[in-house]
């Protein structure tokens, strides 16, 4: 998996980037997006330049599409869509920070990017691949350390449920849980998708969601298969399957509040079965990953370990070129990746 950039730094007189054009009514679409060339800027004292390698396409930027309120403000209009990049730094006016430094940070989807180090982490080795920086190891596999081992909290022997288990954070969520000896089931959309979480993943068992017609039939499937019930539930979803789960968590069960790709895009949902939270004594915690970041070099060490040694799997999809970034975002509503999504841009 070893990739280590080597080329001498290229600055060309310009690049793409893509930008937040307009903003969606209902559900987003590519032409919200447009693609722009610019003049790559010159830097100041204190500023580095970055040559983006990899781009990371994740749920929340469909949300700050909206103008909506949300734990941020939505992404202004006409500016270079927020995103984490890792690349080379191919010129430099910083007192730490020199070129062939390879580093991650929230870049955007832009080719070029001028920073003054304070939001950059440096990579000192890429043995395990400078995009899994981005996945597994990155912010998305760190939301699913904290949500799982904060949170969820399992214990050896627990049944624990995890909602969009083929997507990048589920995946991650689904292997934790398994290294803490717990019984794993998962839930994804389609027979491919859940093939693929059980077969890479190692866990007990996946749900289609998409063969439940409503919330009840999905409830009926997941009890099948924890006829137990479930002690923790890490969900990415929101919506029908936080209404599925709800009746089947054990008194004291903990939930993970982590996501809601059910409601991009889509009119308000309600939830019937939210009165399980006072009858089970539930707890359920919604977090954001960027809350906690003294604990993300900890997390970034243990996810690298497991990396390295085999027992955390790194499944990524792959796009070519800045220009395929707003599809790969679409497609992220559309079920389309297993994995990371991850914009290949050189």
């Amino acid at each position: 998996m070893s990739e280590v950039l080597r080329h001498a730094p290229v600055v060309p007189e310009s690049f793409q980037r893509v930008v937040l054009a307009s903003r969606p009514l209902s559900r987003p679409s590519v032409e919200h997006f447009r693609v722009e060339t610019v003049e790559t800027p010159s830097i100041a004292d204190g500023q580095v330049l970055v040559r983006n390698r990899y781009l990371s396409i994740d749920p929340y930027m469909l949300g700050r599409m909206f103008d909506a309120r949300s734990y941020a403000t939505p992404h202004p209009l006409g500016e270079a869509m927020i995103g984490e990049t890792v690349g080379k730094i191919v010129a430099t006016r910083h007192p730490r920070l020199v070129v062939g430094d390879t580093v991650v940070g929230p870049l955007g989807w832009q080719e070029l990017a001028v920073s003054d180090g304070g939001n950059l982490d440096k990579i000192n080795d890429a043995d395990i691949g400078l995009s899994t920086y981005l996945g597994a190891v990155g912010m998305t596999g760190i939301t699913a350390w904290y949500g799982m081992h904060q949170i969820c909290e399992p214990r050896p022997g627990e049944t624990v449920v995890v909602s969009g288990a083929a997507g990048a954070v589920g995946s991650v969520a689904v292997q934790l849980a398994r290294e803490r000896g717990c019984r794993v089931i998962g839930i994804a959309g389609g027979r491919l998708k859940c093939d693929t979480v059980i077969r890479e993943f190692g866990v007990a068992a996946c749900v289609d969601y998409r063969g439940a017609p409503d919330a009840a039939a999905l409830q009926g499937a997941i009890a099948h298969l924890a006829p137990n019930g479930v002690d923790a539930f890490f969900d990415n979803v929101n919506g029908m399957t936080l209404d599925a789960v709800l009746p089947l968590m054990k008194p004291f069960g903990r939930i993970a509040l982590c996501g809601m790709i059910a409601r991009y895009g889509q009119q308000p949902m309600t939830l019937s079965n939210h009165g399980f939270l006072l009858l089970s004594r539930l707890r359920a915690q919604g977090f954001i990953v960027y809350d906690h970041r003294p604990l993300w070099p900890q997390a970034r060490v243990e996810l690298a370990a497991l990396v390295r040694a085999g027992r955390l799997k790194v499944l990524e999809t792959v796009s070519e070129g800045i220009t395929s970034a707003p599809a790969a975002c679409i497609g992220l509503m559309e079920g389309k990746n297993l994995g990371k999504q991850i914009v290949k841009l050189y």
